[in-house]
């Protein structure tokens, strides 16, 4: 296993952009972690792009990076809140802005170019949420209020010697918040128009199988991408195939909004 890394990875992440590099436009990138994680499962990504020219922000969603008792005392709308805060503030300073995510990160994303169509030049998930087949999460309205939370979700990586560093329990209102926006994130996915990029690990062991049917069958875009991650699991911003994760969003992005 790999050491500790310094508490600063886990901070936000914000590099501004280069438009010297991208034909002097100025490109924003919005990258969100996922639930019990950190910016630091997004930290490489965001630096490959950021090396690219692009002005990229990973934000540290309320509650994560401390303790997951804290992130119980949140929820999703709190996670989308700090989302939108720094979406908008993205889309004051560049003149085109893409938005990406993992995991839940992906989810927030497709919510985002729901309700920013006109604002989101294309739209990059990495294992997104909205749907799962998993049966004691039935019983969730009535776990929440007799135990604090269950096993980790973090650190789903195949890779040898790569951790997430992300929360060892996973606090249980907090992400039952998260399921209850299931629906209607479900329910507005025909208003996201913006291109996407869906990038999948087929061996997951934290979201199933059932959010990508969903997902790709109600979205509005008419320009949908999929790239199978074949030698990754859930967490594959850190895994092996990372670099394609990398490559290839890079020439999405370049082409939806360069």
């Amino acid at each position: 296993m790999t050491s500790q890394p310094s508490p600063e990875a886990h901070q936000p992440l914000t590099v501004a952009a280069r438009p010297e590099l991208t034909g002097g436009r100025r490109i924003g990138v919005l990258l969100s972690h996922g639930f019990t994680g950190s910016p630091l499962s997004m930290r490489p990504w965001g630096e490959h792009l950021a090396g690219l020219g692009y002005g990229v922000t990973v934000p540290r969603l309320p509650g994560h990076g401390t303790t997951w008792k804290d992130l119980n005392q949140h929820r999703f709308d709190d996670f989308y809140g700090e989302i939108t805060r720094v979406f908008d503030q993205l889309c004051l300073d560049h003149d085109a802005v893409v938005v990406g995510g993992l995991s839940m990160g992906g989810s927030l994303t497709l919510k985002v170019a729901a309700d920013h169509p006109d604002r989101v030049a294309g739209v990059m998930v990495v294992n997104p949420a909205v749907a799962t087949k998993r049966l004691d999460v039935r019983l969730l309205p009535v776990l929440k209020h007799l135990v604090p939370s269950f096993p980790a979700i973090a650190g789903d990586i195949k890779k040898p010697g790569v951790a997430e560093y992300g929360y060892d329990r996973t606090p249980l209102k907090a992400i039952h918040s998260f399921m209850q926006a299931w629906p209607g994130l479900i329910e507005d996915l025909p208003q996201v128009t913006s291109p996407l990029i869906y990038f999948r690990s087929p061996e997951d062991h934290v979201v199933d199988g059932s959010s990508m049917p969903i997902i790709l069958g109600a979205v509005g875009s008419d320009d949908v991408t999929e790239v199978p991650l074949l030698e990754s699991y859930h967490v594959a911003t850190l895994d092996n195939d990372a670099p394609t994760i990398f490559e290839r969003s890079a020439e999405f992005i370049a082409r939806v909004a360069g």
